[in-house]
């Protein structure tokens, strides 16, 4: 699917709201309980210079976001941020989360970030594919690392797979 990928802003947000809203709703895709409520709120503690939309060409429609986040706000870590993706129901399996994906890699190299690092759900195969495609290797698991508070495994701790890239550009001198 053809799509076209832009810098997130404020017009995005009851989309990208929608569509983050449908992952919690899987139970597979986030600890959150809900999507926060206005795009401030959204935007506290991510790096919005890497934050993107894939938008269906022709009606502008918003498929999928993508976003960074600092792992740490020491300075040795600048380079490390952690990757949220997140696919419309009506638009997975139709390559949207890959073009996200690469679009982020090339923002993030032009930011100087040298570590991409996600903590998925070992349900969530589709995310760990996804990633595995664009270069991120399993680095290891951490086992009942959080309880969830909502949804169907509410009360159930919970596994996380971790995986990182590094950058091929980014931190290498």
């Amino acid at each position: 699917m053809s799509v076209e990928i832009q810098t997130m802003g404020a017009a995005d947000w009851a989309a990208v709201r929608a569509i983050y809203e449908e992952g919690i709703a899987t139970g597979h895709a986030t600890f959150a309980p809900a999507a926060p409520e206005n795009f401030p709120d959204f935007s506290e503690g991510r790096r919005m210079d890497c934050a993107l939309v894939a938008k269906a060409p022709g009606d502008g429609m918003v498929l999928g976001w993508a976003t960074l986040a600092p792992v740490s706000d020491r300075c040795v870590y600048a380079g490390v941020a952690e990757v949220s993706v997140y696919v419309a129901v009506l638009a997975r399996g139709r390559g949207v989360g890959s073009s996200l994906v690469r679009a982020l890699i090339e923002r993030a190299d032009s930011a100087g970030v040298w570590t991409l690092q996600a903590g998925i759900f070992p349900e969530n195969s589709a995310s760990l594919a996804l990633h595995a495609r664009h270069g991120f290797r399993t680095i290891g698991s951490r086992e009942k690392v959080g309880k969830m508070t909502h949804g169907p495994l509410a009360g159930f701790w919970r596994d996380t797979i971790l995986l990182e890239r590094r950058s091929a550009v980014a931190g290498r001198d």
